[in-house]
């Protein structure tokens, strides 16, 4: 299962990370900046003035969460009733929790952000990376390795 993890972490990684990317310069701010704001979670608000080293630090941060965030999906699509639905049904669902816990507890505690955001438009923007670019590609992803694994 190494290889889809690796498969499925790199995949959702770019795909979350290219549309964060591509929002932050339709919003302004530039991806460079984003980064630095990724950075800041664990790193303090003082990240944001690292300039580059800021920047590749907050991609680091980034494909460690998406990590995190993949062999949670993996455990869950192995071991728990997600796995025996549409992968499409338990990507969404998963999407909504990892949007759950990303905005409404990591986000709100620690930039004190509105959960969920009031603004439609926003909520969406927020919703569709976690639940199309992450939580279906994990599911999806962690099907295909389980139904081409070698039983034990």
């Amino acid at each position: 299962m190494r290889r889809p993890f690796v498969m499925a972490w790199l995949l959702c990684g770019s795909l979350d990370i290219l549309y964060a990317a591509a929002t932050s310069l339709v919003a302004g701010h530039g991806p460079l900046a984003m980064l630095r704001a990724v950075a800041s979670g664990p790193f303090g608000d003082a990240a944001r003035a690292w300039g580059l080293a800021g920047s590749v630090l907050g991609l680091l941060v980034h494909f460690a969460i998406m990590a995190a965030m993949v062999a949670a999906g993996f455990w869950l699509a192995c071991k728990s009733p997600l796995g025996e639905i549409a992968p499409w049904k338990a990507g969404t669902l998963y999407g909504l929790a990892l949007y759950g816990v990303m905005a409404g507890v990591v986000l709100h505690l620690r930039f004190s952000t509105e959960f969920p955001s009031p603004d439609k438009l926003k909520l969406a923007n927020e919703l569709f990376p976690h639940v199309f670019l992450v939580g279906m590609p994990i599911f999806y992803l962690a099907r295909r390795a389980m139904n081409t694994s070698p039983s034990a």
